[in-house]
């Protein structure tokens, strides 16, 4: 029993230090908390409305006035102005009282009488992307809906059951399944919050053993530490940092889209037995990346900068099939590849363990990886 009671020191000895280290606790508690009420409460919207819109009718036509009618009647867009020329829509655009013009030629009716192609021109200002996408969503939206009631009136002599075919000739409906908005809080949430997991634990679990690193530079000894086997204390730091990120996990993944009203249709039986794994690959990933610090603050700069790379590599923001070989065999490297496609499927799309089962396994190698360089590691940095 003495190897449990040593592990047992360990743990208790870690954990006072965890408490009573404020850096630590910055990044094991307050940057677990505050950090994904800021991100979801910026994105809670999840998607624009009303963008202010302005319009240059110069045709002046009804057809110009009916296009420009529905535009305005779509949820997106609310035209706020009609404006005479381009100089006068410029100046209400840099003075951001509107964020996009919808150009109305002098010729879109008679072309269209015609049976010409018309053009409607629109001009976005791209400071922010979401402003364009609403926008250019809606004018095509409106767009199709007129080009099929113009085809059904050219239609001479057809029955109302030619005109609607002849104007929908492949009916379709949309119906996204799990991200029904289309919106940034629901697409982006759940990866920046397994993300904050593996990102403060290296910075956390770093400047522990950069204190270490420091204080055994100036011969200062860590008493419960002494005497101690590799493997005793590496299980013993292991507990401290599982016990903790248990319930720093559980405010995540619960307590986060509850809040904000974020999809969550995940069993816990399946978030737990997916969770435990990668909360243990990032302990110990933390633990072998923290063995190279040689001060409290080596890594807080270099893996910050690192997060939207890995972010990125993850396939979330990016599609994984886009991304060269290179990256993706180093993707491979960190938890969070598996942990957030992984979790992802299980809490928006109600994926089960088997559904996820590369994700699954992938966590469980690296688990067993880590853990066997973790200790090798101790085994050099706590020679008895």
């Amino acid at each position: 029993m003495k190897w449990f009671l040593n592990i047992l020191d360990v743990w208790r000895n870690e954990l006072v230090r965890v408490l009573k280290d404020e850096g630590v606790l910055v990044f094991f508690f307050i940057v677990p908390l505050l950090y994904p009420l800021l991100y979801a409460y910026l994105y809670n919207n999840e998607a624009v409305k009303e963008v202010p819109a302005i319009t240059i009718d110069n045709c002046k036509t009804s057809l110009s006035r009916e296009f420009l009618r529905n535009v305005d009647a779509s949820a997106d867009i609310k035209i706020i102005a009609h404006c005479a020329d381009m100089q006068e829509a410029q100046e209400l655009i840099r003075e951001h009282k509107a964020y996009c013009l919808i150009y109305v030629p002098a010729e879109f009716q008679k072309n269209l009488l015609e049976g010409k192609q018309s053009v409607v021109e629109l001009y976005s200002d791209m400071s922010g992307l979401l402003y364009y996408k609403a926008v250019l969503s809606s004018c095509t939206e409106v767009s199709l809906s007129m080009n099929q009631d113009i085809k059904s009136q050219r239609l001479v002599g057809a029955t109302k059951e030619q005109a609607e075919t002849f104007a929908y000739p492949i009916k379709y409906k949309y119906v996204p399944m799990f991200n029904t908005q289309s919106g940034f809080a629901t697409f982006l949430i759940p990866a920046v919050l397994i993300m904050i997991i593996q990102q403060t634990l290296v910075l956390g679990i770093g400047m522990l053993m950069g204190d270490e690193e420091e204080k055994r530079r100036k011969g200062i000894a860590i008493d419960h530490l002494q005497d101690k086997k590799p493997l005793t204390i590496l299980l013993g730091k292991t507990g401290v940092y599982m016990c903790v990120y248990a319930i720093v996990t559980a405010y995540l993944v619960c307590v986060i889209p509850h809040l904000f009203g974020l999809i969550h249709i995940w069993q816990w039986q399946e978030m737990i037995a997916f969770l435990f794994p990668y909360v243990l690959a990032c302990i110990f990933f933390s633990i072998i990346i923290s063995t190279f610090a040689k001060d409290r603050e080596s890594f807080i700069v270099l893996f910050v900068f690192m997060s939207i790379p890995m972010l990125f590599m993850t396939g979330i923001s990016w599609p994984s099939s886009s991304i060269p070989a290179v990256w993706k065999a180093l993707s491979y490297a960190f938890p969070s590849t598996f942990g957030v496609n992984g979790f992802v499927r299980i809490t928006e799309m109600g994926a089960l363990l088997e559904d996820v089962r590369p994700e699954l396994i992938g966590l469980w190698i690296q688990t067993a990886i880590f853990f066997i360089i973790a200790w090798i590691l101790y085994r050099n940095e706590y020679k008895k």
